[in-house]
C-alpha cells in the first residue's frame, strides 16, 4: 500500500471514530473478564481481545506506512505505539505461559498490560491532548511548589517531633512517623482526631496546626491547582488561535508595503516628467 492511500484512510474520520470505539469496546470487554463468567464466554472475550489488538497493529502499520519516519517525531504516536508494543509483548509472553512453567501471578501481571490499552483514548481526542500537555508543561513549576511544600512539612514535622514525641509517639514518635502526620493533615483526613487530644494536654499548640493547615491544605495545593488550571487555560488559549493567522497576516504587511512603493514610484515618475519639461 502507498503512503497516500494509507494517509487518506487514517486521516480520515470515519477510521479515527473506529478506532475511538473498538479502544471503548475493548476496556468494557476487559472490565467483563473480572466478573464470574463460564469459560465459554472468558474464551469469547479473549478472542475478541485478541481481535482488537490485531486492529491496534494494522493501525500502527498504516500509519507508519503513511508518516515513514515522522511517525515518530510526533509524542502522541510514540505513546500510541508504545501501548501497541506492550500489548504485543504481554501476548507473547502469555503465550509462552502454557507451555513454560511460569508461576499464575505473573501470567495476570502479563495480562493486566492489557489495560492500558485505554490510555490510548488520550490522543484520540484533542480535548484530552490539550489537558494532558497542559498538566506536562506545569510540572516543573508543580515540582518547585512540592519543593516547598516539603520544606514546610519538614520543619513544622521537626518542632512536632521535638514538642509531642514525647506524649504522642503515635503520631511524632521520630521523623518518619512525624511525616505520615504531616501528610493526613494535609489532606485533611481525620486531622481534627489528632489535633484534638494534643490542644488538650497542650493549649497553645493551636498555635501548631492552624498555621499547618493553612499553609499546607490551603496555600500550597491551592497554589498547585491554580498552576496545572492557568496552564490548561493557556493551552485552550492557543488552540483558538487560527492556524496559518501569522501567515494571513504577514502577506498582508506585504500587500500593504507593495502599495506603498507603488505609490512611490508613480510620485517619482511623475517628479522625473515634470523635471523634463
Amino acid at each position: 500500500m502507498d503512503c497516500g492511500r494509507a494517509g487518506s484512510i487514517v486521516e480520515s474520520r470515519s477510521f479515527q471514530v473506529f478506532i475511538a470505539a473498538v479502544i471503548c469496546i475493548n476496556a468494557i470487554t476487559i472490565g467483563f473478564e473480572t466478573l464470574k463468567l463460564p469459560s465459554p464466554a472468558l474464551t469469547a472475550l479473549n478472542l475478541f481481545d485478541f481481535a482488537c489488538l490485531c486492529v491496534y497493529i494494522v493501525e500502527a502499520y498504516l500509519k507508519l506506512t503513511a508518516y515513514g519516519n515522522a511517525y515518530f517525531k510526533d509524542g502522541w504516536n510514540v505513546f500510541d505505539f508504545t501501548i501497541v508494543a506492550v500489548s504485543v509483548v504481554a501476548l507473547l509472553l502469555g503465550l509462552f505461559a502454557i507451555v513454560m512453567p511460569i508461576p499464575v501471578q505473573v501470567v495476570r501481571t502479563i495480562r493486566l498490560f492489557r489495560v492500558v490499552r485505554l490510555f490510548r483514548l488520550l490522543s484520540m481526542f484533542r480535548k484530552l491532548r490539550v489537558i494532558v500537555e497542559a498538566i506536562g508543561r506545569s510540572i516543573p513549576s508543580v515540582l518547585w511548589t512540592c519543593v516547598l511544600l516539603l520544606i514546610v512539612l519538614y520543619v513544622f514535622d521537626v518542632i512536632g517531633v521535638f514538642v509531642f514525641s514525647a506524649e504522642f509517639p503515635a503520631y511524632f514518635d521520630d521523623l518518619a512517623t512525624g511525616m505520615f502526620t504531616m501528610f493526613q493533615i494535609v489532606t485533611l483526613e481525620g486531622w481534627p482526631d489528632i489535633a484534638r487530644p494534643i490542644i488538650e494536654a497542650h493549649p497553645f499548640a493551636w498555635l501548631y496546626f492552624v498555621p499547618l493547615v493553612i499553609l499546607t491544605a490551603f496555600i500550597m495545593l491551592n497554589i498547585i491547582l491554580a498552576i496545572i488550571l492557568d496552564t490548561i487555560a493557556e493551552s485552550r488559549q492557543a488552540e483558538r488561535v487560527e492556524p496559518g493567522a501569522t501567515e494571513v497576516q504577514l502577506a498582508q504587511e506585504l500587500d500593504d508595503l507593495r502599495e506603498q512603493i507603488e505609490t512611490v514610484q508613480r510620485l517619482l515618475d511623475k517628479t522625473n516628467a515634470e523635471n523634463r519639461k
